[in-house]
Order: structure tokens, then C-alpha cells, then sequence
């Protein structure tokens, strides 16, 4: 099967988690909201690319930038509706990667070789 011939819907599903840094903002989120600094803190990620990446996310609807108009300003990150949907795919994927990715190697585990 090509990749033209996928579902499109899937495979821009897999466009947008699969981005590097994606998966990983929306775990972080799953904890709830967020400022900027806490994201950036928790993932070995430039500030600038996370800057991009949420930008990505709230344009497809995944991520709800909120600005609370205290002094200095205050700017929260969430997880809408569908970001909060990707729960059960990002805690599957979770669970699947102890199973079968060892870090050590970034390979899939020793078990699946030959």
C-alpha cells in the first residue's frame, strides 16, 4: 500500500504527533495547564521550537492559549477537548514503549531479534 493511499485522516493524525516534540507537549499537558516556563522546564526542548510547536498545536485545535491580563501578563497552556482526546493514545504508546524500547539503544527491545 502507498501512503496516497491512506486514510487522510490518519495520516495527518500521524503528521501532527509525530512531529518531533509533539507527543512528548502533550504529555506534559496531560498534567493540566501550564505556563510556558514549566513546559520548558520539564522537556530538553529550545524555547523557540516549543514556541513553534504550540503555535502548531493551537492551529489544529489541540492546544488553548489562554492570556490573563494581570501584571506582568499571564499566559496558560491546555489541552482542549481533542487534545485531551489523544489521552489513551499517548498512554498506550506509553505503555508500549516499556514493553518494547530499550532506551539504552533506541532500538526496539532484544526481544523482537533474531
Amino acid at each position: 500500500m502507498k501512503s496516497t493511499d491512506l486514510c487522510p485522516q490518519l495520516q495527518k493524525s500521524m503528521d501532527i504527533i509525530g512531529r518531533r516534540w509533539t507527543g512528548l507537549i502533550i504529555y506534559q499537558l496531560l498534567q493540566g495547564p501550564q505556563r510556558f516556563n514549566v513546559i520548558e522546564a520539564a522537556l530538553p526542548i529550545s524555547g523557540r521550537l516549543l514556541s513553534e510547536r504550540l503555535k502548531e498545536l493551537e492551529l489544529e485545535g489541540i492546544v488553548l492559549r489562554e492570556v490573563f491580563p494581570e501584571t506582568p501578563v499571564r499566559i496558560q497552556y491546555s489541552l482542549t477537548d481533542k487534545g485531551l482526546a489523544l489521552e489513551t493514545v499517548i498512554r498506550d504508546l506509553q505503555r508500549w514503549s516499556k514493553i518494547w524500547i530499550d532506551c539504552d539503544t533506541n532500538s526496539v527491545s532484544s526481544t523482537l531479534k533474531m
